[in-house]
Order: structure tokens, then C-alpha cells, then sequence
């Protein structure tokens, strides 16, 4: 659908892109009663969806493309998608919805950059991993329909839930477990979802010169953790001893990888993390290599550092953000109450973490470490860079 150009524009679209400048949301919502066509363009040859993905406002986002808006409709100058605009804008919800929505990731404007490169390079990494782990929901759902008389791999009812699990963006062993737990229909489905997740890695690995190596190593991790619970599951059941009966599987997996070794290190999580590189089937791929290159070279950083930025990528702008000691989580709200220091999502990781962090608590409360650095603002950062940018190719 081509849009509308701005020299036939109605009073009442022109007062849309207005209502879209000002955030107005009640005001658009009214516009848009009679408006029956929102694949308009202004003098910039933007449309509303692409000014409301660069303003960051998820929620007029997702009331346009409810009143049809065509989100790969594209006649900016340099080539801006609605979806580069959204990576700039440092948003990660308007970027989902732009993406369920259908936009295309792999589009790139005048000078060559997708809008997970723009948002790389504005610092934007939550946008980077969104939209670099996103997977088309039609990709599990085919694993939902029955071929060749043979039942389903996946049972249908658990589709949404494990779409969400393989887009998920921390990839933290405990994080992934506590998905595992907070989906629904996951847990109870365990072998299913392995097995999904092996055929994907292997289907993705077997598309030839179009396929997407990081992807497929991260069904292959996701399938690793999972088989992990199946194990300890089945071991929980055949050979409970009487701490175990006390605990659930998310704790019994957490003890285990958050458990400290020397100078705390997190020793087996380094262990369970190179177990499942050294069994990526696919050992020819250059992401495999490139992995074992960061793991065993002079200066090797963890090893969970080392597999987020090969499937995240690396991060420009770092903000020192404070993390969940638990499930990794970026900007924890949380402290521990009694040191201070130990920062959680939630009283849930703050129990999680408990059995191993009450052996440091007091300690850390006596001698708390606290850092006095000034960082640079990285929005302020950003939107210096994004009005560049926009500028720069006027």
C-alpha cells in the first residue's frame, strides 16, 4: 500500500502527526475514530508510525498498527524504517511490537546499517538483543501441526509460551530456569521443548548461506539448559535425598550454578557453560570457533560473558547498570537489606541466592566496597547521537 503524500493531507491527518509530536495519546485515539487510512506522509515523507516509533511511544506504536499501518511502508529519504526508527528511539517494546507486527529486520537505510546496527550505534543494546533474537512466531508453529500422520512435536497450547522462552535476551542458566518455570505449560513439557529447540538449531544450520549461525548455537544452549532440568528431574525422582525433597528444581539448579569456588568464581557455571559449546554439533561454523577463540585465549573472560556477546552482541556503550546476582538481570531495583550491597529482581532471586550469599552477608556489610565513578548519562548519550545522526543526512 503506497501512502498518502502530505500535499493532499487533511486538516485532521495533519492534526495526527501533531497529536503524535505531543504524545497526545488521548487526542490521537480520537483522530483515528474516523481515519481510515493512517499510511500518510508528511513533508519528510515520514509516516505517523515512523514519527511515533522515533518519539519511543510504544503505546501509539501499537494503537497504529491496530488501525492498519503498514509497518514496512517506506518512503524516507535515507531509507528509515519505522523499525530503525524504534531502534534509535532505545525503546524494546516498540521495537516488539514492530516486529509481531511483521517488520523486516534485515532492511538497511542509505548507508548500509539494518535497525539493530542503528541501534548498536546509539548504544541501544536492549534493542540490539531484541531484535537480533527475535523469531517469527510461524517458526514454532509449525512444530504444532501434525504431518504424515505423526503427532506434534510441540503440543499447540504452549506455542505462545515457548515463543517467548526462545526470544528471551538474558541468557543467564538461571534466568533461562526461571522462564522454564514462569511459562506456562513449559515445565510439564520439558523433552517436547528439547527437541524443538534441537531441530530448529539444526534446520537453522542446514538453510546454507542464508542461515543464522548465532541463533542456531542459542536453540543449542536453550536445549542444553533444558536437558539439565530434565536430569535433575529424573534424579530428583529416582534418588531423592531428604534436602532435595525440600527444595524445587529451580532452587536445585540455581545451589548448583551459583555455588562459589575460589576467589568467587563461579566455577561449575564456567563448567556447564564450555560443556555445552564443546557439544554444539555444528563445529565447522565460524561462531563456534569464534567462541572457543574467546574461551581459551590468553585473557579469557568468563564464560558467560564470552556466549552473551556472541548471541547479543558486544555491547557499545556499557552503563555499569547493576545486575541481579542471581538471574543476571540488568538494573536490579532491589538490595540485600542486610549488607546493602547485593543487588535482586525480587524477594524470589534474593531466596534463590540466600543459601550461598548468608555466608558473605555480614562480612560484606562490615567492609562494603563502594565505588564513587560519574558515567556519562548514555539516553543523554543516545539522543545526542540520534539528532546527529538525522541531521548529518539532511
Amino acid at each position: 500500500m503506497s501512502a498518502v503524500n502530505d500535499s493532499v493531507l487533511s486538516d485532521e491527518e495533519l492534526k495526527i502527526f501533531k497529536a503524535i509530536e505531543k504524545n497526545d495519546c488521548v487526542l490521537l485515539k480520537t483522530l483515528l475514530t474516523d481515519q481510515k487510512n493512517v499510511n500518510i506522509v508528511d513533508e519528510n515523507s515520514m509516516t505517523p508510525l515512523q514519527h511515533a516509533a522515533y518519539k519511543g511511544n510504544a503505546e501509539i506504536v501499537q494503537m497504529l498498527l491496530d488501525q492498519g499501518a503498514n509497518v514496512n511502508l517506506c518512503e524516507h529519504q535515507h531509507k528509515y524504517t519505522a523499525l530503525h526508527f524504534a531502534g534509535l528511539s532505545g525503546n524494546v517494546d516498540c521495537c516488539i511490537y514492530l516486529l509481531l507486527a511483521g517488520a523486516k529486520s534485515d532492511v538497511t537505510n542509505s548507508v548500509g546499517r539494518t535497525p539493530s546496527q542503528m541501534a548498536a550505534f546509539v548504544g541501544h543494546h536492549n534493542c540490539v538483543a531484541t531484535i537480533n533474537n527475535y523469531v517469527p512466531k510461524e517458526n514454532v508453529d509449525i512444530f504444532t501441526i501434525a504431518t504424515d500422520g505423526k503427532d506434534t512435536e510441540l503440543p499447540a497450547f504452549i506455542a505462545d509460551s515457548f515463543h517467548k522462552f526462545i526470544m528471551q535476551v538474558n541468557i543467564h542458566p538461571v534466568k533461562v530456569v526461571l522462564n522454564i518455570h514462569n511459562y506456562v505449560g513449559l515445565g510439564e513439557h520439558l523433552p517436547e521443548c528439547k527437541k524443538v529447540l534441537e531441530l530448529m538449531c539444526e534446520k537453522e544450520m542446514k538453510k546454507g548461506a542464508e542461515n543464522n549461525e548465532t541463533m542456531a548455537f542459542k536453540f543449542h544452549y536453550l536445549s542444553y539448559v533444558v536437558g539439565e532440568i530434565i536430569k535433575i528431574k529424573q534424579k530428583q525422582t529416582t534418588n531423592k535425598t531428604d534436602d532435595e525433597k525440600k527444595l524445587d528444581i529451580t532452587e536445585l539448579f540455581t545451589r548448583k550454578i551459583l555455588k562459589p569456588g575460589r576467589q568467587g568464581v563461579l566455577e561449575f557455571m564456567e563448567g556447564f557453560i564450555k560443556d555445552c559449546v564443546r557439544e554444539f554439533p555444528f563445529r565447522e561454523s565460524n561462531l563456534f570457533r569464534q567462541i572457543v577463540a574467546s574461551l581459551t585465549g590468553d585473557n579469557p573472560a568468563g564464560a558467560l560473558n564470552v556466549l552473551s556477546a556472541a548471541i547479543n552482541g558486544q555491547r557499545g556503550f556499557i552503563d555499569n547498570a547493576s545486575m541481579c546476582s542471581t538471574c543476571g538481570e540488568e538494573k536490579a531495583p532491589k538490595k540485600c537489606s542486610k549488607c546493602k550491597v547485593v543487588q535482586y529482581c525480587d524477594r524470589n532471586c534474593q531466596r534463590l541466592h540466600w543459601h550461598w550469599h548468608k555466608k558473605a552477608c555480614a562480612k560484606l556489610a562490615q567492609n562494603p566496597e563502594y565505588l564513587d565513578k560519574t558515567t556519562p548519562d548514555t539516553n543523554e548519550i543516545s539522543s545526542e547521537l540520534q539528532n546527529f545522526l538525522i541531521n548529518s543526512e539532511k
